[in-house]
């Protein structure tokens, strides 16, 4: 399950770059090119078209300055945008190059930057269009170009041999960054990806051991206290004659009794081999889960189906886990529920989804995104105490519980007016039993 969700967060290992990062590579050209070209012009007393070499390096600062004030430095562009920035870089050189001598001048070089970047962190798609772009330009200024800026008093000869010689060493640099940088980078970006799946499967582990521990625990401390409570409520009914006050008694104690149970399936969360009823049908199992959440003043019903040429219904694995799990999502819709909970349960040759529906003002749309998390919880605060109505526990129990079945929830509002709805999904090769 960790590397699903880690493949579904990095597709095509790219991260993405922000764009403080090519603003700031783009300011550090900007600043090196002035200081350049300031230097040859006054510091070297070397004449060049100064007043259009200093218009190049001002588009560089106004599109630096557009997108912070557009986008802001946190955006994250998808990798098309990127690739435009990084074309601009190359074109924006290339042009200032072909003012100052081609490939005559020493900072040919830098040709190979915008190239570098996308090789190690850009697809190999925009890495490509970038190498094509550079080979092209550095193709156009072997031929097309101004003088080098030099000594007015002296004049330099390249030898036509020597630039075809810098075009090569600039055509293989790119073809070797392009390929080799990329390919490199390419495998850092797997092995970081491996890592941090297998870091996310180990602290998912580690949760559901502790979540193991802590039930066991739970069953354990909590066995006691009911069964006295159970045994003060029999004495107390014995000696209570017919009447409301013996009514309530006897709902103590059945609801103690439910508890007794709930604890002895928490008692059994891992699965237990050699059950004879191991394997039910998915409408069976439903029924089984909404049994004991009948009789609280809502009406819990169940609609199964099939779509076409989906085959028989699925028979899946019957486990204290995959029962806690959607009793508990059940239960809590049952709470929130104006009168009805509808559960649904429809399957395909691929999938089995169940979802959940109630009647009731539905989630916090501030905290759908959320929802599944340890300590977050809904429900409003006591009255009496002003705490709290919940840990926050239910759900993310009920999540860990189900996802380690292999399924997959998702939190929605059926409407705008509310109408709370859970959504899982099982694949068939997952769940289901011959």
């Amino acid at each position: 399950m960790a590397l699903a969700e880690t493949s579904a967060i990095l597709p095509g290992n790219w991260r993405p770059l922000r764009l403080a990062t090519l603003v700031g590579l783009r300011w550090l050209a900007i600043v090196g090119q002035t200081a350049g070209v300031l230097f040859v012009q006054f510091g070297l007393n070397f004449p060049l078209p100064l007043t259009e070499c200093l218009m190049l390096i001002g588009l560089s600062v106004l599109l630096n300055l557009w997108v912070i004030f557009r986008l802001g430095e946190g955006y994250r562009p998808p990798t098309t945008v990127a690739t435009v920035h990084l074309s601009f870089d190359l074109c924006q050189l290339g042009a200032l190059l072909a003012l100052t001598g081609g490939l005559q001048n020493p900072f040919s070089l830098l040709l190979l930057a915008p190239v570098s970047v996308s090789a190690t962190t850009l697809p190999q798609r925009s890495t490509v269009i970038l190498a094509t772009l550079a080979i092209a330009l550095a193709s156009l200024l072997s031929v097309y170009h101004m003088d080098l800026p030099w000594d007015p008093d002296s004049r330099i000869v390249f030898d036509r041999v020597y630039v075809i010689g810098i075009w090569v060493s600039i055509l293989c640099g790119t073809i070797f960054i392009a390929a080799y940088t990329n390919r490199v980078a390419h495998e850092a970006r797997q092995l970081a990806d491996a890592l941090a799946a297998t870091e996310l499967a180990l602290s998912r582990h580690e949760q559901l051991s502790a979540l193991d521990g802590l039930a066991a625990a739970a069953a354990h401390e909590l066995g006691t206290p009911l069964s006295t409570i159970a045994l003060a409520a029999r004495e107390i009914r014995d000696e209570v004659p017919e009447g409301p006050v013996r009514e309530d008694i006897e709902l103590i104690m059945s609801q103690a009794a439910r508890c007794r149970e709930i604890l002895g399936k928490l008692r059994s969360l891992r699965d237990t081999p050699g059950d004879p009823f191991a394997a039910v049908p998915v409408s069976a199992l439903l029924a089984e889960v909404i049994k004991p959440l009948e009789g609280g003043g809502k009406v819990i019903s169940v609609r199964t189906g099939a779509g076409s040429g989906s085959g028989s219904e699925p028979v899946i694995g019957r486990n204290a886990g995959l029962l806690y799990g959607l009793g508990n999502l059940i239960d809590n819709a049952a709470q929130f529920a104006q009168r009805a909970v509808l559960v649904e349960a429809s399957w395909d040759k691929q999938a089995l989804t169940v979802t959940i529906t109630d009647d009731g003002p539905g989630f916090p749309t501030d905290l759908i995104t959320r929802l599944g998390e340890p300590y977050l919880t809904t429900r409003p605060r006591s009255a009496d105490s002003g705490e709290p109505g919940g840990l926050g526990l239910g759900i993310f129990i009920s999540k860990t519980l189900l996802e380690r079945t292999g399924a997959k929830l998702s939190f929605e509002n059926e409407a705008a007016d509310g109408h709370a709805r859970v959504r899982l999904i099982w694949p068939r090769a997952a769940i289901e039993q011959p």
